[in-house]
C-alpha cells in the first residue's frame, strides 16, 4: 500500500486529537506514517499505532524546540524526497499551514488547505473544502507531485485501528535558512476545563443577543453542561463581552463541531463563514427572520435566557 506522511500534533508527548483524525483519514488512502518531532516519543508511540501509524519517524533533534515551524518542513521534506509517499496531511491550523506551504514549495507540489473530507480517488487524494465564505462545496485534488494537504480539526472521527508501529529515528539536516529566527522562551498557555475551541465536538456561542459580558454566564452553563467550548460572534468580541481567543467567525476561529449552537446570534457572513461547515447547527433567537435560521438544522425563536435554562434543566432531568 502506498504510505502517506502524517504530520503528529502533540503537546509533550501527548498526541492531540486532530492527528488521530488525521491517521483515520490516511488509512483511506493508504499506510499511514507518522512524523514525530520531540524528545517524547515513548509515550506518543503507543497513542500513534493504536490509530493505524504503521511506521514512526522521529526527529529528535534541538533544533526542534529552538526553532519555529522550519524543523518540521526540513524533516517532512527530506523524508518524503526518501520515501516518495502518496500524500502528506497536517493539520489545518497556523503552523500546520505555513508548514504545509513551504514543504509543497519544496517539493514543488500542489498544496490543499482547509480540507474537511479527504477520498481516495483514481488520480490520488479527493478533497472537499468550503470556499467564498461556506458559500460553495469545492471538490479538488493535486495534479502535480505529492500533495500536500492540511485538514480541518473535526473533519474525521478517531477509529482505533491498532497496529504495532516500527519505529524510525530519522537525522535531518537543517540548512542555514532554518536558523534564521530562533525561539527564545516558552511560556504554558493557561487552560481550562473546557475543551479547545478548535477540537471540541460541541461548541456554545452568543452574540449581540446575549446584551453583555456578565450575561455570558447563561452560555458558559450550558456548554458546561453539554462538555463544550464557548465560542462568541465579532460583536459580542469587539464590545468586550467574551475574549477574543474565543471569537468564531472569518477573522476569528473557524470551527467544524458535530453540534453548533448559537444563542443571540444573527448569522453574519462573517460569522457563517467561520462555523457553517458544523454537522449539525442548532439556532436560539428572538427574530425569527434572523439569517442564522437559513442554515440551522434545527432553531428556536424565543428568548434565550428563557429557552437556554429550560435546555439545561432538561440535559440534566435525563441524565438523572
Amino acid at each position: 500500500m502506498a504510505e502517506i506522511l502524517v504530520l503528529v500534533d502533540h503537546t509533550e508527548g501527548v498526541v492531540r486529537k486532530p492527528t488521530l483524525e488525521l491517521l483515520t483519514l490516511a488509512r483511506r488512502l493508504g499506510e499511514p506514517s507518522a512524523v514525530f518531532l520531540g524528545h517524547d516519543a515513548d509515550s506518543a508511540t503507543e497513542a500513534l499505532g493504536r490509530y493505524g501509524a504503521h511506521k514512526v519517524y522521529v526527529v529528535d533533534a534541538p533544533e526542534v524546540d529552538e526553532l519555529l515551524v522550519t524543523p518540521a518542513v526540513d524533516a517532512l521534506t527530506q523524508i518524503a524526497g526518501s520515501t516518495g509517499p502518496a500524500a502528506i496531511l497536517l493539520p489545518s491550523n497556523p503552523d500546520g499551514k505555513e508548514t504545509a506551504a513551504r514543504v509543497a514549495l519544496r517539493l514543488e507540489s500542489g498544496l490543499i488547505t482547509d480540507a474537511v473530507d479527504i477520498t481516495a480517488g483514481e488520480d490520488g487524494p479527493v478533497t472537499e473544502q468550503s470556499a467564498f465564505a461556506a458559500t460553495y462545496q469545492v471538490t479538488a485534488h493535486v495534479t502535480r507531485g505529492i500533495p500536500v494537504i492540511t485538514v480541518k480539526p473535526n473533519a474525521a472521527a478517531p477509529e482505533p485501528a491498532p497496529v504495532t508501529p516500527e519505529v524510525e529515528k530519522w537525522d535531518v539536516t537543517f540548512g542555514p535558512a532554518s536558523a534564521a529566527a530562533k525561539v527564545l522562551s516558552h511560556s504554558p498557555r493557561e487552560r481550562g476545563d473546557r475543551p479547545e475551541l478548535t477540537e471540541a465536538d460541541i461548541v456554545v456561542s452568543g452574540g449581540r443577543g446575549v446584551n453583555g459580558a456578565e450575561n455570558f454566564a447563561v452560555i458558559e452553563r450550558v456548554a458546561d453542561t453539554l462538555g463544550a467550548a464557548v465560542g462568541a460572534s465579532r460583536a459580542a468580541v469587539d464590545a468586550g463581552w467574551y475574549p477574543h481567543s474565543h471569537q468564531v467567525g472569518q477573522t476569528g476561529t473557524q470551527v467544524s463541531p458535530q453540534l453548533y449552537l448559537a444563542a443571540g446570534i444573527s448569522g453574519a457572513i462573517q460569522h457563517r463563514a467561520g462555523m457553517q461547515t458544523s454537522k449539525t447547527i442548532v439556532a436560539v433567537n428572538k427574530d425569527q427572520d434572523a439569517p442564522i435560521f437559513e442554515l440551522a438544522d434545527y432553531g428556536v425563536v424565543g428568548d434565550l435566557f428563557q429557552v437556554l435554562p429550560q435546555l439545561v434543566e432538561e440535559i440534566e432531568r435525563r441524565r438523572s
